[in-house]
């Protein structure tokens, strides 16, 4: 039954590189472990498979809306087709992993999957660490995280593979996958990723480009004052040998927000923006 199921989801998961999940759980006493943590034992990445977009058969397991988790309510979409979301993922491991998901599966923390409040159970996203650029397709069967700075909760595996398991968060790009819908399937490349977000129409203003980290930094303060769009920096190495900071702001599909953005940045003295794909 999905209200005995959807205590067992990661409502309390905060994790960090040494220890997670500080928040009360309604049910701790079914956990052997009180805060989540990572695996003990290390990641073999030859073992953790890419997530096949088969066609989707769901039950009312998990999807019963609206529900309640620590006195909020959420409610559950009766569609996810054209559903973006760009916020904050977090993950979740060893506290949970053998336990049950919200629809009745079993949750591997070794393989990839995610908790979301809102999305249909099962469902597919495609999610991109907009701090590295790499993305993965997700399959959705838990509910989660019940924090309102976060927007989706990995399996570690997950994590792993978008390159921040080794952190509390990332700042992310959420892009629901119907199957045989979808323009492009990734295999986790950063290329990919970068074609993928393009090709769902949102595209980037590069801000600048800096030897010095600590100008990347403070641009990207400076530009996080003025716009809500992800403002991030990405790191690549020069022809030189040299590393490389971009700092760059979306995805963004509108053209008339580009517009804007631009014209603000340009009024603050930030310099004249222009656009990329990757």
């Amino acid at each position: 039954m999905l209200g005995s199921v959807l205590v067992a989801a990661c409502s309390s998961v905060s994790p960090s590189p040494q220890s997670a999940g500080s928040a009360p759980v309604a049910n701790a006493g079914r956990y052997s472990i009180s805060q989540d943590r990572a695996p003990s034992a290390p990641m073999d990445p030859a073992r953790i498979r890419d997530v096949e977009l088969v066609p989707l058969n769901r039950t009312m397991a998990g999807n019963r809306s609206p529900y309640n988790v620590n006195g909020k309510q959420y409610r559950v979409m009766a569609s996810e087709e054209g559903f973006q979301q760009t916020g904050l993922a977090s993950w979740y491991g060893e506290k949970f992993h053998g336990h049950l998901t919200s629809n009745g599966e079993t949750f591997d923390m070794y393989q990839v999957s995610a908790a979301h409040t809102g999305l249909p159970i099962p469902s597919y996203a495609r999610v991109t660490n907009l701090e590295n650029q790499r993305s993965i397709i997700v399959r959705v069967n838990d509910r989660g995280p019940f924090h309102n700075d976060r927007i989706i909760d990995l399996s570690y595996a997950g994590a792993y593979k978008l390159g921040f398991s080794d952190q509390g968060t990332a700042l992310v790009h959420v892009e629901s996958i119907i199957p045989g819908q979808q323009n492009v399937l990734l295999a986790g490349a950063s290329a990919a990723g970068n074609a993928a977000v393009a090709s769902a129409g949102g595209r980037y203003l590069q801000a600048g480009a800096f030897s010095d980290l600590r100008a990347a930094e403070r641009l990207s303060s400076r530009l996080r004052e003025l716009t809500t769009r992800p403002v991030f920096i990405r790191s690549v190495q020069a022809q030189n040998a040299q590393q490389l900071h971009r700092v760059r702001v979306g995805p963004i599909a509108d053209p008339q927000e580009i517009e804007r953005i631009t014209d603000m940045m340009v009024a603050a003295d930030l310099g004249q923006p222009y656009m990329v794909d990757e």
